[in-house]
């Protein structure tokens, strides 16, 4: 699913991080560069008032920044990008606490996701701890020797030597 959301709306919801700091940007695109790898999600994140010569769209991974000029807000720039979707919009899910975006969205068949709702998911993603590989299991001791013993005389276990 892509998940549209508006940054400079989100980074102030989400606790230890300020509009202030001077890398708030690219910590919100780390944080949500691990959101797309743990929920298999794609996200567009837009933030405005980019300096002059730093406007465009930059890609992270799962993650494409959108860095909006002066003159448009980063909801003008969400909401064009539903409209330019059409009925897909659908299908997708826009973080945001602005009245007038989440109107837009609802409008446009799509999911709205307050930003403070967005922001505890990430904080309960964030504080899961990830479950052991099963594959990655210590062996027990009876397997250890078993494949040893399968190094030793070169076949697959299970398998008689004739």
């Amino acid at each position: 699913m892509l998940n549209l959301i508006d940054g400079h709306n989100l980074i102030p919801k989400i606790p230890g991080m300020s509009l202030k700091d001077l890398d708030d940007e690219s910590q919100l695109i780390s944080i949500l560069q691990a959101y797309c790898r743990k929920q298999r999600q794609t996200v567009e994140v837009y933030f405005d008032r980019a300096p002059v010569g730093q406007a465009g769209k930059r890609g992270y991974g799962q993650v494409t920044a959108y860095f909006v000029r002066e003159g448009i807000t980063a909801d003008e720039a969400i909401m064009a990008r539903l409209r330019a979707l059409g009925k897909r919009a659908k299908n997708i899910r826009v973080v945001s606490s602005d009245r007038q975006v989440q109107a837009a969205v609802r409008a446009a068949h799509a999911a709205v996701v307050p930003a403070q709702d967005f922001a505890r998911e990430l904080q309960t993603l964030a504080a899961e701890t990830p479950s052991l590989d099963p594959r990655s299991r210590l062996l027990t001791t009876e397997e250890l020797d078993e494949w040893e013993a399968l190094f030793r005389r070169g076949h697959s276990p299970g398998r008689k030597k004739n």
